[in-house]
């Protein structure tokens, strides 16, 4: 059986986890085990400094976790546990969502300045690892996704994650093949792949590819769709967005004219 020394130590640790003091602690404990007191029976509760328990009760109370009479002298009362550590819970809460947004614009400002330093490109090799690359890319898109692709590239996961994200973003498609559906703020443009001459025939696979625009803020450029030829280049780089772009443009404006045009 717990002795009562050995939980009362364990009530303060926890207590000094969620930001209390050692000494705002046993006085928060010694008011929950009466029905108020002044600061000298404090002090002979607690066994507080007898010049620390103001100070432990100004900081108790900025903490709502007491309440002080307006008799003379002064009493004061702890708010109950279920009040008490809720209120303890909120201020962490807002202390961390203050902290996590100024970690946040530190590490921003860091990656933009890396960002304006360098120009870094990323590959990856094999299909299924390029596939599983699109679907995390395109996942985290917020504005819209620009893509043209062979539909060998355009695996189911892909096809659901665009389907899905066509509810909340604009998605344009290039492809010569799509039997995914069309939702939300989806546009579709199929067109065949003009005729390759023969002697290319070799490289058609290779040709396979894709390229995929994300919020204009990164592009993935595929190569191949087989296991072992496939290979994709990713980047935020801007000279690398500015081609890209471009090159998917062209390709656009072809692809929305009527054949024949």
């Amino acid at each position: 059986m717990t002795r009562p020394a050995e939980e009362s130590v364990r009530i303060v640790d926890s207590l000094k986890s969620l930001g209390l003091t050692k000494y705002e602690a046993l006085v928060y404990i010694a008011l929950l085990r009466v029905n108020g007191a002044t600061a000298t029976e404090i002090h002979g509760i607690s066994g507080v400094p007898r010049a620390s328990v103001y100070p432990v009760l100004d900081q108790l109370k900025e903490k709502d976790l007491v309440s002080v009479s307006q008799s003379s002298p002064k009493r004061f009362a702890a708010l109950d546990p279920d009040d008490g550590i809720g209120n303890l819970l909120s201020r962490i809460e807002q202390d961390a969502d203050q902290a996590k947004k100024a970690l946040l614009t530190i590490h921003r400002e860091r990656m933009n300045t890396e960002r304006a330093g360098q120009e870094l490109i990323w590959n990856v090799y094999g299909i299924s690892a390029v596939q599983k690359k699109l679907v995390e890319l395109l996942s985290h898109a917020r504005h819209h996704v620009r893509l043209v692709a062979h539909p060998r590239i355009l695996s189911e996961d892909i096809k659901k994650v665009l389907n899905q994200k066509a509810q909340q973003i604009t998605i344009e498609i290039v492809t010569h093949e799509w039997d995914a559906g069309i939702s939300g703020d989806m546009k579709v443009y199929e067109k065949k792949i003009p005729a390759i001459p023969k002697e290319l025939n070799r490289a058609k696979d290779l040709m396979a590819g894709g390229i995929f625009i994300i919020d204009d803020h990164t592009v993935m450029v595929v190569m191949g769709s087989g296991d072992e030829d496939s290979v994709a280049l990713y980047s935020e780089s801007v000279g690398f967005l500015r081609f890209f772009i471009r090159y998917y443009n062209f390709i656009s404006e072809w692809a929305k004219k009527p054949d024949g045009a």
